[in-house]
């Protein structure tokens, strides 16, 4: 019995330290949908009007720094994915395996959950930033806008962070300023997910069409992710000339 206290400690701090990667992501994932949404809900972010670009600006910015907040306060926890197709662009590189992936993106649900939980008390009328097709624009044209966006970002992530050739401690500010890049473009498109969870909380809580819209922003990000760990994969090949 004396021999196998050990182990059982062993055991038990493993389980902890597993524990804390995943309550990292939810804790991640829930700042980041109340910061981002929130501002996104405070300023009454809308395209549509360019006398209310500034809408667009803040909303932006608010989703970025939320992202270099976490990268620099969880990311040595758990890697601060705070993002399924992220997650999912890891699994597909190598860099989790599938027990971890699925326990993160179910965390990251659960983050997304409570973020927008805590929007809808403070703002319970405002649709808590949810996604979903802008006016004038097709459910195609909102398809390839998340897969291709999704795509660039995944890209850039799994680029920053790679262990050879990656950006090191500059990974979350990089990470965060292409996200604010995201955003720019997309707001105008679907609100901008790039991000299953940020999308799926939100979306719940609020309904209607955000709810109707929701297939979107889970299937053409997790797309656009498998494309970028694909091609992360070819351009992080070492060739025989290269060794």
């Amino acid at each position: 019995m004396v021999c196998q206290i050990p182990k059982q400690i062993r055991r038990a701090a493993v389980k902890r330290n597993i524990m804390k990667k995943y309550l990292a992501e939810m804790l991640g994932t829930m700042v980041l949908v109340l910061m981002g949404c929130g501002v996104a809900v405070s300023l009454g972010c809308t395209s549509n009007d360019p006398a209310l670009a500034s809408t667009v600006v803040g909303t932006s910015l608010a989703f970025g720094l939320a992202v270099v907040a976490m990268a620099y306060t969880i990311g040595g926890t758990s890697g601060c994915h705070i993002n399924p197709a992220i997650t999912l662009g890891c699994l597909l590189t190598g860099r989790i395996g599938g027990k971890d992936a699925a326990m993160y993106m179910l965390f990251q649900v659960i983050g997304a959950f409570i973020g927008a939980g805590i929007l809808m008390v403070l703002a319970p009328e405002s649709g808590l930033g949810a996604n979903a097709v802008q006016s004038g624009i097709s459910v195609s044209g909102a398809v390839i806008t998340e897969l291709v966006f999704t795509f660039i970002f995944v890209l850039v992530v799994l680029g920053t962070t790679d262990a050879e050739k990656g950006a090191g401690n500059l990974a979350g500010l990089a990470i965060g300023l292409t996200l604010v890049l995201v955003h720019l473009v997309c707001i105008h498109y679907t609100g901008t997910s790039v991000n299953p969870a940020r999308s799926i909380g939100p979306a719940v809580l609020a309904g209607g069409q955000a709810l109707s819209d929701l297939w979107i922003f889970i299937v053409a990000p997790f797309v656009g992710a498998a494309l970028a760990a694909g091609v992360w994969k070819m351009l992080a090949c070492k060739c025989s000339c290269e060794k």
